[in-house]
């Protein structure tokens, strides 16, 4: 949970040109309501709550869309689109839980799929230094230990068991810097600048403010987060045996709306269910919420102590780099084993699935096809995860959906030839 919680707001700081002490508040403020979302859904309310062993961290399907809306618009705009999504969530949470059938391993693979590997190329720029036009990009120094933090995460998934292997990208991360320190790469200046005990405070950095196609774009974000949501819960709850339902979506959906609100009020992130916990509570056979309970009052602990968060900004890019190209590729590979559900005798979702991965990868690299349209339609159309979700649910829709009346009756047709020739 920590290791993901902290790539994110480095990723969007630094691109938005935080000083180091902005960015040590930052991930406190981060790290603190990601334990106050977790707690949201892990207590079962009359409104809120799936209780379920589930995790909420930061939305990496965000990361892109956060970083074009806060370098086009100014923080504030960014702020307000999440809040305005957090909301939108909420209010849609009963209506959404009725959908589930729109949400087959088609769509929900090929989401998860476009969300790791479209967020692979951010993981390689940061490892060859972060600044493409700086003249030390890709140093040697920098793939150097990019690459070894990239070694040690790989060793521990392939050799180490149980809890070193559940750790295994915050370990990599630590020995990447330990390396880079040895190297002469790290300042903990920042660290011994940070004050021992702070309370998050609303709009810290910025006061909200509202832009239609920022809103617009964060609602397509948290649209598929909601996607993604949907398929974390039904995971859980065939792992610990509860039956999840209508009712218990809308609570999950609710929760998650609340955690968003309150991510854009304290100058954060939109947060999410995390999917790599399915991996660890199925792993563990830990099955409680107990655990969970615990887990998200520590990071609020370490969210009150900002030397904790300035020593995560020491991490050197080249490291982070290292780091996000395995666990962004992980999150790709996991797409790809729900696909592996998919009847891909079936033309149909061989073109959903086509064709959405087609279009979140080449927007993914090439954003500048849209660069003739107006800013507040390119704020939309340039993310690849939201182009790529919706093409899958739309895709579906259109040629899964009206297929089935002629599927359904070729099944009666060979059925009643069946029964004569019987």
């Amino acid at each position: 949970m920590y290791a993901g919680d902290v790539i994110v707001p480095l990723m969007i700081g630094g691109a938005l040109h935080f000083s180091a002490a902005q960015m040590a508040a930052l991930i406190c403020a981060d790290i603190f309501m990601c334990g106050i979302a977790t707690l949201l859904q892990l207590k079962r309310t009359p409104l809120t709550g799936i209780a379920l062993p589930v995790v909420l961290g930061c939305a990496v399907q965000a990361v892109g869309p956060l970083k074009t809306i806060g370098a086009q618009y100014g923080l504030g705009v960014m702020y307000g689109s999440i809040i305005a999504a957090g909301i939108f969530v909420f209010l849609i949470s009963g209506w959404f839980a009725k959908l589930k059938s729109f949400f087959p391993p088609v769509v929900t693979g090929s989401l998860i799929t476009i969300i790791g590997f479209s967020l692979v190329p951010v993981g390689f720029q940061d490892l060859g230094g972060g600044d493409l036009a700086s003249k030390s990009f890709g140093a040697p120094s920098a793939l150097l230990v990019g690459f070894f933090t990239m070694v040690v995460i790989l060793l521990l998934n392939a050799y180490a068991k149980g809890f070193l292997k559940s750790i295994s990208i915050l370990v990599g991360i630590l020995a990447g810097t330990l390396l880079a320190e040895a190297m002469g790469m790290v300042s903990l200046k920042s660290v011994g600048q940070a004050s021992w005990l702070q309370l998050p405070q609303p709009f810290r950095f910025a006061t909200p403010k509202f832009e239609w196609s920022s809103i617009v774009t964060m609602i397509l974000v948290s649209l598929t987060t909601m996607i993604e949501s949907t398929g974390v819960f039904f995971a859980l709850g065939n792992i610990t045996g509860k039956e999840v339902n209508s009712d218990d979506l809308k609570r999950g959906y609710r929760a998650e709306g609340l955690a968003v609100i309150l991510g854009g009020i304290f100058n954060t992130f939109p947060y999410s269910t995390f999917s790599e916990n399915v991996g660890i509570v199925q792993l563990s056979g830990v099955k409680t919420r107990q655990p969970v309970y615990y887990s998200a009052v520590f990071l609020m602990l370490l969210g009150l102590l900002p030397k904790v968060g300035a020593l995560a900004t020491a991490v050197p890019t080249p490291v982070l780099g290292g780091a996000m190209i395995v666990l962004f590729g992980m999150v790709g590979v996991q797409g790809i084993r729900m696909l592996q559900d998919v009847d891909f005798q079936n033309n149909n979702n061989l073109l959903v699935a086509a064709i959405s991965i087609g279009l979140g990868m080449g927007v993914t690299v090439y954003p500048q096809v849209f660069q003739d349209l107006p800013t507040s339609v390119q704020i939309i159309l340039d993310n690849g995860v939201v182009i790529g979700s919706f093409s899958a649910l739309l895709l579906n829709i259109l040629l899964n959906r009206r297929a089935k009346p002629a599927v359904v009756e070729a099944q009666v047709q060979s059925q009643a030839v069946e029964s004569k020739s019987k």
